[in-house]
């Protein structure tokens, strides 16, 4: 019996935050990306880790400003 194989490719974002900080090589599922340009998506996956992170943490959600995928700027 043959396996399916999983995808477990990653796209590395950089992170900035309205307050100023930055995350650098934030790992998003290459699954959660909606392509090349559009990442959009990831967007929203790191908003809802960003989320879970928060309620883990008991600290405020830190906001998004902005993603750049890592090497690109």
């Amino acid at each position: 019996m043959t396996k399916a194989r999983t995808d477990n490719s990653t796209v590395l974002f950089d992170v900035f935050y309205e307050d100023g900080s930055r995350a650098s090589n934030r790992k998003v599922p290459a699954g959660e990306v909606g392509g090349r340009k559009d990442d959009g998506t990831a967007l929203i996956w790191l908003s809802a880790q960003e989320q879970k992170i928060s309620e883990l943490s008991g600290k405020p959600q830190r906001e998004i400003k902005k993603l750049v995928r890592s090497g690109r700027e």
